[in-house]
C-alpha cells in the first residue's frame, strides 16, 4: 500500500469554482513536483484537473515527468458514460496508469451497471482497474450491491471515509460495507462541531490525525481484510479562510502536517 496525494489534496491551489483563482494555480505537472518535494511516489490526478482537456503531447510530457521523478500515476474522472470511460481508458494507457477512479452521477445504479458492463472487456484487456467512489449520491449498501452484481475484481470501490455523510452513512458504515471491495482509499479526516447557537452541526475537514477518523484502526482493517494492494490517497477538506491565498497557505500546512502524521504508519507497513 502506497501513500499518495491528489489534486483534491491541494484543491484550493488548483482552483475552486465560484471563488477567485489563486495567484499561481497548480497544474498537473506542478502536482507531480509537489509530490516529489515531499518524498511521495504516488499521485492521483482527478476531475478538477481534467485530463481529457489536455493534448496527447501534454499527456506524454506528463508521463515523462512522472517517470523521471519515479512517481506512479492514477487518474480520475466523473460519470459512467461508456464513451467517456473509454476516453479515460485511453488516457490511462498513455500514462501507464493502472487505476481509473470515477463517480456514479446517475441516480439509478442499475444504469451504471449496464454502462460499466459495456466497457469492462476493454478494461480487462488493458488491465486497468475501475474504482468507483462513494460520493454520497447512493448509500454504501447500494454500492456494495452494485459491486456484487458486476462481480469482477477489476471493478471495485474507491473508499472515501467522509463522503457518505450525505447518504446518512457514517465512516464506520462506509468501512464496514465497502472494505470488501476496496481498490483505492481516500484518507480524509474530519471534525463534527455544533454551530454557535447550538441548533445544528457542521462537518469540516482537519489535517490527518487531528479529527475523528481513527486512521490506525482503518489501516489495521485494510490489512485484516488483505486489501494491502490498494493505494491510499490523502485528501483534505480545507475550510475557506476569507481569501483564497490564506486558504491555500493553510491547505499547504495541512498537507505537510498530514504527511508527517501518515508517513511513519505507511513506512511501518512497507508503503
Amino acid at each position: 500500500m502506497k501513500l499518495g496525494i491528489s489534486s483534491y489534496t491541494l484543491t484550493w491551489r488548483v482552483g475552486v469554482t465560484g471563488y477567485d483563482m489563486p495567484s499561481s494555480p497548480l497544474t498537473a505537472q506542478g502536482l507531480l513536483l509537489e509530490a516529489y518535494r515531499h518524498g511521495i511516489q504516488l499521485v492521483q490526478i482527478a476531475d478538477n484537473l481534467p485530463l481529457h482537456l489536455m493534448s496527447e503531447g501534454e499527456l506524454l510530457r506528463l508521463k515523462m515527468t512522472a517517470q523521471s521523478l519515479n512517481v506512479e500515476l492514477e487518474i480520475g474522472t466523473r460519470g459512467t458514460d461508456p464513451a467517456h470511460l473509454l476516453r479515460y481508458l485511453h488516457i490511462a494507457q498513455l500514462l501507464d496508469a493502472r487505476l481509473l477512479r470515477t463517480l456514479i452521477i446517475d441516480s439509478d445504479p442499475a444504469n451504471a451497471v449496464r454502462q460499466i458492463r459495456q466497457v469492462l472487456p476493454l478494461f480487462k484487456k488493458a488491465g486497468v482497474q475501475l474504482s468507483i467512489e462513494n460520493h454520497g449520491l447512493h448509500t454504501t449498501k447500494q454500492l456494495a450491491r452494485l459491486f456484487e452484481e458486476i462481480a469482477d475484481p477489476l471493478v471495485g470501490c474507491c473508499l472515501d471515509t467522509v463522503n457518505s455523510f450525505s447518504a446518512l452513512d457514517s465512516p464506520r458504515e462506509v468501512i464496514g460495507n465497502l472494505m470488501p471491495y476496496l481498490l483505492n482509499l481516500h484518507l480524509k479526516d474530519f471534525e463534527i462541531k455544533r454551530v454557535e447557537h447550538q441548533m445544528g452541526f457542521v462537518i469540516t475537514g482537519t489535517s490527518a490525525g487531528l479529527g475523528k477518523l481513527n486512521i490506525p484502526n482503518l489501516l489495521d482493517e485494510v490489512r485484516r481484510q488483505r486489501k494491502d494492494h490498494a493505494n491510499a490517497i490523502l485528501e483534505l477538506w480545507t475550510p475557506y479562510q476569507g481569501t483564497v491565498e490564506s486558504t491555500v497557505s493553510l491547505e499547504q500546512k495541512w498537507m505537510e502536517r498530514s504527511l508527517g502524521f501518515l508517513k511513519p504508519m505507511f513506512n511501518a507497513i512497507g508503503g
